[in-house]
């Protein structure tokens, strides 16, 4: 970064303390990963100089040719990789993806039926504090409190009580596969839109290892980053029949010029999804969520559902005497990083619940396997009984953590992250 440290040090130098934050801590958040170096450098291209309203053939600005070239050969790729009729990979990130579906498929104060965000859905499936659900008549399913696993029974009873206009499945925060084909029965019994939200899980549909909604639903919405590996970014996958509403919902309705830079970044992640390495390390993914789940179990932790089929953990630390929050800082200062999280009927406030979610995108995509899913629970029981030890200080408590730091950041020394920044003894810097 020699030219950015000459012009702004203060920006550079932020940019390498997050370097070596993220080589030497164990990232467990469920949304986040490590895209490549190829990645990285189609992300940060001299396509960022171009604006390009509209779409490609019907731009409203000049000197288009490539970009036009550079967004269809991204459409194909996504085409390709999820069977979808048709495509559009300009939304910024996942919710105005999800806002330009409300857009086109309803109208303010119709009614919409998605996941309870306290019971593992995203705020944009008509959660209060969203506008998705301040503009909309929402109303949430959730999960059986004795298993954990989605009420379909309550999403049949509740669509054919308020006769939603679209139905929105897929999460944030639920460690099972979504029953698609039911949610399409249901949402055709009431003639209503169906939204599959995939963020969470698209590089392991895109992988073959999850259920592919699109030749089930009405449409599916995407992140581009997560399990796919790409660049922060939103993509709509839809019926030919709703290309025409969603294209115009996105443009000119909810944005103006897409991110070109942005859409060579998730063109390039699609190309290294569509191949055998990609296949084994989605199906990695899912052998080290099993581990770290049936690792965890056996240490006595209680998981949301009982376990995991996707990506992720749902963890409730109430059993511990602890809350998330708590768990989460504490892990954070001993180098391994989640978030805190709702479990379903959480009887926490969301700001200070009692859970905390777990993924294993990014410690994959460094090469952890499940040996090294069996040190990381050791390493969150340790954690959770210093916590939990009252007898032991704050600085105690630090000292210990910082002891378990220490052998994180040596294991992850054995682990280089791909587009990390390294010296050529192998240190980050």
């Amino acid at each position: 970064m020699a030219d950015l440290m000459t012009t702004d040090p203060e920006v550079g130098a932020i940019i390498r303390a997050e370097n070596r934050r993220q080589h030497r801590k164990i990232r467990l958040i469920a949304s986040e990963n490590y895209v490549s170096e190829a990645v990285l450098e189609a992300t940060g291209s001299i396509l960022t100089n171009k604006y390009s309203e509209g779409y490609a053939g019907a731009r409203c600005y000049e000197g288009q040719r490539e970009i036009d070239r550079m967004e269809q050969l991204c459409i194909q790729r996504v085409k390709a990789l999820f069977g979808a009729e048709h495509v559009n990979v300009q939304p910024y990130s996942g919710s105005p993806a999800n806002q330009a579906v409300m857009i086109a498929m309803a109208k303010p104060g119709d009614c919409i039926l998605g996941m309870s965000l306290a019971h593992g859905g995203h705020l944009t499936h008509g959660a209060p504090v969203s506008i998705s659900g301040m503009l909309y008549r929402s109303h949430q399913y959730g999960v059986c409190r004795d298993t954990g696993l989605i009420d379909y029974d309550q999403v049949e009873k509740l669509a054919h009580e308020h006769q939603p206009r679209l139905i929105f499945c897929g999460h944030s925060a639920y460690p099972r596969i979504v029953d698609f084909e039911r949610f399409a029965a249901i949402g055709r019994s009431v003639q209503a839109v169906v939204v599959a939200d995939i963020a969470h899980f698209s590089g392991l549909v895109a992988a073959g290892l999850h259920p592919n909604p699109v030749p089930v639903v009405d449409v599916v919405t995407s992140t581009t980053h997560k399990t796919l590996r790409g660049p922060r970014g939103g993509m709509i996958m839809c019926r030919q029949e709703h290309a025409s509403a969603i294209d115009r919902a996105v443009f000119p309705g909810l944005q103006g010029g897409p991110h070109n830079h942005v859409t060579a970044g998730l063109a390039v992640a699609l190309k290294e999804a569509d191949s055998a390495e990609f296949r084994a390390y989605a199906r990695q993914v899912l052998d080290n969520a099993a581990a770290l789940a049936e690792a965890l179990t056996r240490r006595g932790f209680r998981l949301s559902s009982g376990g995991t089929e996707n990506h992720l953990l749902l963890v409730d630390m109430s059993p511990r005497g602890l809350s998330g929050k708590q768990m989460a800082k504490s892990l954070d200062a001993a180098g391994i990083v989640c978030n805190f999280n709702s479990v379903p009927f959480d009887p926490r406030p969301p700001l200070n619940p009692s859970g905390i979610r777990l993924g294993t995108p990014a410690v994959t995509t460094r090469g952890f396997r499940e040996s090294e899913m069996e040190k990381i629970a050791a390493w969150i029981e340790q954690v959770a009984d210093i916590r939990a030890d009252q007898s032991a200080d704050r600085d105690q408590r630090r000292e210990r953590y910082r002891e378990i730091a220490a052998a994180v950041r040596a294991l992850c020394d054995g682990f280089p992250a791909p587009g990390l920044r390294y010296r050529s003894n192998g240190k980050p810097v």
